[in-house]
Protein backbone atom coordinates (compact mmCIF):
# COMPACT_ATOMS: atom_id res chain seq x y z
CA UNK A 1 0.00 0.00 0.00
CA UNK A 2 2.90 2.51 0.94
CA UNK A 3 4.70 1.11 -2.18
CA UNK A 4 1.38 2.20 -4.21
CA UNK A 5 0.90 5.30 -3.03
CA UNK A 6 4.43 6.39 -3.21
CA UNK A 7 4.31 5.84 -6.87
CA UNK A 8 1.29 7.88 -7.29
CA UNK A 9 2.44 10.61 -5.18
CA UNK A 10 5.48 10.26 -7.41
CA UNK A 11 3.78 10.55 -10.67
CA UNK A 12 1.40 13.29 -9.47
CA UNK A 13 4.58 15.76 -8.24
CA UNK A 14 5.52 15.07 -12.05
CA UNK A 15 2.80 15.69 -13.23
CA UNK A 16 2.19 18.83 -11.81
CA UNK A 17 5.78 20.49 -12.31
CA UNK A 18 5.27 19.68 -16.16
CA UNK A 19 2.11 21.38 -15.88
CA UNK A 20 3.60 23.94 -14.17
CA UNK A 21 6.33 24.30 -16.97
CA UNK A 22 3.44 24.07 -19.33
CA UNK A 23 1.78 27.48 -17.91
CA UNK A 24 4.84 29.48 -17.36
CA UNK A 25 5.60 32.06 -20.35
CA UNK A 26 7.39 35.27 -20.96
CA UNK A 27 5.79 38.36 -19.96
CA UNK A 28 5.45 40.15 -23.06
CA UNK A 29 5.07 44.02 -22.42
CA UNK A 30 3.68 46.65 -25.51
CA UNK A 31 6.07 49.06 -26.78
CA UNK A 32 3.69 51.56 -25.03
CA UNK A 33 4.00 50.75 -21.31
CA UNK A 34 8.06 50.85 -21.01
CA UNK A 35 8.13 54.70 -20.35
CA UNK A 36 5.91 54.03 -17.62
CA UNK A 37 7.26 50.88 -16.55
CA UNK A 38 10.84 52.52 -16.39
CA UNK A 39 8.89 55.51 -13.97
CA UNK A 40 8.07 52.83 -11.58
CA UNK A 41 10.97 50.55 -11.43
CA UNK A 42 14.14 50.71 -13.99
CA UNK A 43 14.75 48.06 -15.41
CA UNK A 44 16.78 46.45 -18.77
CA UNK A 45 14.45 46.11 -21.60
CA UNK A 46 15.12 42.75 -23.83
CA UNK A 47 13.60 43.02 -27.86
CA UNK A 48 12.56 39.92 -29.75
CA UNK A 49 12.63 41.53 -33.30
CA UNK A 50 11.04 38.62 -35.93
CA UNK A 51 9.12 37.87 -38.63
CA UNK A 52 6.07 35.47 -39.21
CA UNK A 53 8.28 33.95 -41.94
CA UNK A 54 11.42 33.28 -40.17
CA UNK A 55 12.35 29.51 -39.23
CA UNK A 56 14.95 30.48 -36.93
CA UNK A 57 12.49 33.01 -35.43
CA UNK A 58 10.01 30.39 -34.67
CA UNK A 59 12.38 27.74 -33.81
CA UNK A 60 13.76 30.61 -30.86
CA UNK A 61 10.46 31.35 -30.03
CA UNK A 62 8.97 27.51 -29.38
CA UNK A 63 12.86 26.95 -27.60
CA UNK A 64 14.71 29.50 -26.05
CA UNK A 65 11.68 31.56 -24.90
CA UNK A 66 10.10 28.35 -23.57
CA UNK A 67 13.28 27.36 -20.94
CA UNK A 68 12.24 27.71 -17.52
CA UNK A 69 15.46 29.79 -16.56
CA UNK A 70 14.77 32.28 -19.38
CA UNK A 71 11.36 32.59 -18.70
CA UNK A 72 12.40 33.35 -14.66
CA UNK A 73 15.05 35.79 -15.85
CA UNK A 74 13.21 37.36 -18.04
CA UNK A 75 10.01 37.71 -16.02
CA UNK A 76 12.11 38.76 -12.84
CA UNK A 77 14.98 41.27 -14.11
CA UNK A 78 13.84 42.56 -17.20
CA UNK A 79 11.10 43.83 -19.11
CA UNK A 80 10.45 41.84 -22.12
CA UNK A 81 8.65 43.29 -25.51
CA UNK A 82 8.51 41.12 -28.87
CA UNK A 83 8.50 42.69 -32.11
CA UNK A 84 6.84 41.81 -35.51
CA UNK A 85 8.93 43.41 -38.09
CA UNK A 86 6.40 43.85 -40.78
CA UNK A 87 3.96 44.95 -38.08
CA UNK A 88 1.74 47.72 -39.60
CA UNK A 89 0.86 49.41 -36.56
CA UNK A 90 2.62 52.51 -35.53
CA UNK A 91 4.18 51.88 -31.91
CA UNK A 92 5.05 55.07 -29.86
CA UNK A 93 7.88 54.38 -27.45
CA UNK A 94 10.53 56.32 -26.00
CA UNK A 95 8.51 60.07 -26.95
CA UNK A 96 8.45 58.66 -31.02
CA UNK A 97 6.11 57.57 -32.97
CA UNK A 98 7.38 54.53 -35.15
CA UNK A 99 5.58 53.43 -38.72
CA UNK A 100 5.53 50.86 -41.42
CA UNK A 101 7.27 52.01 -44.55
CA UNK A 102 6.42 49.84 -47.08
CA UNK A 103 9.06 48.66 -49.52
CA UNK A 104 7.35 46.53 -52.17
CA UNK A 105 3.59 45.97 -52.50
CA UNK A 106 3.18 43.44 -50.00
CA UNK A 107 6.61 43.81 -48.19
CA UNK A 108 7.89 46.49 -45.59
CA UNK A 109 9.52 46.58 -42.15
CA UNK A 110 8.69 48.55 -39.65
CA UNK A 111 10.89 51.94 -38.69
CA UNK A 112 11.12 50.59 -34.81
CA UNK A 113 12.43 47.38 -36.16
CA UNK A 114 14.95 49.02 -38.14
CA UNK A 115 16.26 51.13 -35.32
CA UNK A 116 16.71 48.67 -32.73
CA UNK A 117 17.76 45.61 -35.24
CA UNK A 118 19.90 47.14 -37.74
CA UNK A 119 23.92 46.21 -37.33
CA UNK A 120 26.71 47.32 -39.62
CA UNK A 121 23.97 48.48 -41.78
CA UNK A 122 21.79 45.33 -42.35
CA UNK A 123 18.97 43.90 -40.55
CA UNK A 124 18.49 40.19 -40.03
CA UNK A 125 15.79 37.84 -38.16
CA UNK A 126 15.64 37.05 -35.35
CA UNK A 127 17.44 39.47 -33.30
CA UNK A 128 17.57 40.30 -29.80
CA UNK A 129 18.72 43.51 -28.48
CA UNK A 130 18.87 45.06 -25.48
CA UNK A 131 17.94 48.08 -23.99
CA UNK A 132 19.17 49.99 -20.72
CA UNK A 133 16.85 51.99 -18.26
CA UNK A 134 17.24 55.04 -20.99
CA UNK A 135 16.02 52.98 -23.65
CA UNK A 136 19.82 53.39 -25.20
CA UNK A 137 21.22 49.76 -27.03
CA UNK A 138 23.65 48.06 -24.73
CA UNK A 139 23.33 44.96 -26.75
CA UNK A 140 22.15 43.76 -29.51
CA UNK A 141 22.78 40.18 -31.24
CA UNK A 142 21.50 39.05 -35.07
CA UNK A 143 20.87 35.18 -35.21
CA UNK A 144 18.94 32.38 -33.55
CA UNK A 145 20.40 32.17 -29.67
CA UNK A 146 19.67 28.94 -27.72
CA UNK A 147 18.69 29.33 -23.81
CA UNK A 148 22.28 28.77 -23.05
CA UNK A 149 23.87 31.74 -24.30
CA UNK A 150 20.89 34.20 -23.45
CA UNK A 151 21.31 32.64 -19.82
CA UNK A 152 25.00 33.74 -19.81
CA UNK A 153 24.15 37.10 -21.64
CA UNK A 154 21.25 38.22 -19.59
CA UNK A 155 22.96 37.38 -16.35
CA UNK A 156 25.79 39.92 -17.37
CA UNK A 157 23.14 42.74 -18.28
CA UNK A 158 20.74 42.31 -15.41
Amino acid sequence: MRKAFAIVLFVWAGVLTQQQSLFAQVKIYPFEKIDSLQKVQKKNVVVYIYTDWCKYCQTMTNTTFKNDSIIKLLNNKFYFTSLNAEEKQNITFNNYTFKYKPTGVNTGTHELAIQLGTIHNETSYPTICILNANNEIIFQYPNYINHVELKKILIKLQ
